[in-house]
């Protein structure tokens, strides 16, 4: 027959505070354990950097506890574990045996788990950080046995996951922050959409955003600045226009229309006789981000798109086949600026020149991958061979700054003679 201890005066009521401690005691370890753990570092780091004045101070009260998650993890289970063990020896001295059990899983259910837990999940960042002090001493005290546990977890598991989104998941993520969700964001309609449209820029490539080159308005080279041409240049509206040698799609430079402010109609002054820039070329499948970094060096606002030929050669190549892309040379007939203009002189023509192949994941590298040379962009016909495509190469488009922008963006860009067009 069990013996039943029964405790009176000071001792009833020091068994009393020694349960209600251990109860308050596991349901903070269980609080923290559900507030700290579900916190990730990159999400403490976010608000210890953007957050509100409190959350930076809070953030930085709990990172250095957080680092070794599983150490922490192990240290907040054990002080757990040992108060709910230890509960019942002491209501076992006041109560029968059967009362304790149920007195002490009423309390550990109600006051160790649900409210803590429910609390801790709501204000886990301001709790924690109250508490961090204290959660290192119980570090310590539960290292011997807690920081082998964790080092097998380390171990098994990893350090730890980086939760990192993807960048469809960051994507959704923002839209779920705009005001339009209906879920409290504060995010704008056109911010939203500039974020989205700067996450699906690195998917997009040059021949997404291009002009094509059938839709493109170029001069000839050989053509002659009258009234005529001067008009149609002002109805396209464009602040630059492409120049093309013999055939359109053989785009060789282009002019500034702000160079022709000058120039009469009644001279007739030929195209070749301004200054014509260098344009470059590159290839449809370059990404966005990298022609984006090309166009802010100021070179060039404009490029050609060319995309592989999948015709072969059948003529053998004259340095063993060493070099797949041969250097195409053309005889062009180009006027000297001598006093007699019927003496004309045959140019080699060279390649044109391209943007590098920027797409290393290395974005934001700014490294000037062109000259520094104002004039080496200026295309200098007198004395100079003039660029041609290569063989392996066809044009298919244009592309320019305007576009770039409008796919991040993700809107068109209309000025007064695009509007002109549309209320016509």
């Amino acid at each position: 027959m069990a013996v039943e201890y029964q405790c009176c005066g000071s001792e009833f009521f020091i068994h009393i505070l020694i349960i209600v401690f251990l109860v308050m005691f596991a349901g903070l370890m269980s609080g923290l354990t559900l507030g700290l753990m579900s916190m990730s570092i990159v999400d403490l780091e976010v608000l210890a950097q953007s957050g509100t004045p409190k959350d930076r101070q809070y953030a930085a009260k709990i990172l250095p506890v957080v680092r070794n998650q599983h150490l922490l993890l192990c240290t907040l289970l054990i002080c757990n574990a040992a108060a709910m063990e230890t509960l019942p020896i002491f209501l076992d001295s006041l109560v029968k045996a059967w009362g304790a059990i149920l007195i002490s899983v009423t309390l550990i259910l109600l006051f160790g788990e649900i409210i803590p837990q429910s609390v801790c999940s709501r204000h886990g960042l301001a709790i924690g950080a109250t508490v961090a002090p204290a959660v290192r001493i119980l570090v310590w005290i539960c290292f011997p046995v807690a920081y082998p546990i964790s080092k097998i977890l380390d171990f098994l598991l990893g350090h730890g996951h980086v939760a990192l989104f993807r960048r469809a998941e960051l994507k959704t993520l923002v839209n779920f922050h705009g005001n339009e969700a209906g879920k409290g964001g504060e995010l704008t309609h056109d911010e939203t959409t500039i974020i989205a449209g700067a996450l699906e820029l690195s998917e997009k490539t040059a021949g997404d955003a291009m002009t094509p080159i059938s839709e493109t308005f170029a001069i000839d080279i050989n053509a002659k600045l009258d009234k005529e041409l001067m008009s149609m240049i002002l109805e396209n509206g464009h602040s630059r226009v492409p120049v093309y040698y013999e055939q359109p799609t053989n785009i060789i430079g282009l002019i500034l229309v702000k160079n022709l402010l000058t120039i009469h109609p009644e001279d007739e002054v030929p195209v070749k006789s301004v200054t014509i820039r260098r344009i470059p070329r590159v290839h449809e499948i370059l990404p966005l981000y990298d022609i984006l970094n090309e166009f802010q060096k100021g070179h060039s606002h404009m490029a050609v798109v060319v995309r592989k030929c999948n015709k072969k050669e059948e003529e053998p190549v004259a340095n063993g086949g060493d070099n797949l892309l041969k250097e195409v040379k053309v005889d062009v007939d180009v006027e000297k600026p001598a006093q007699d203009k019927s003496v004309k002189t045959r140019r080699p023509i060279q390649k044109w020149k391209s943007f590098p192949n920027t797409n290393n994941g290395s974005r934001n590298s700014r490294s000037k991958k062109w000259s520094k040379d104002i004039d080496s962009d200026i295309l200098h016909i007198d004395g100079n061979p003039l660029p041609t495509l290569p063989e392996e190469e066809e044009a298919v488009g244009i592309i320019t700054m305007e576009d770039v922008i409008e796919e991040l963006l993700q809107e068109e860009i209309y000025d007064e003679t695009d509007h002109h067009f549309e209320e016509s």
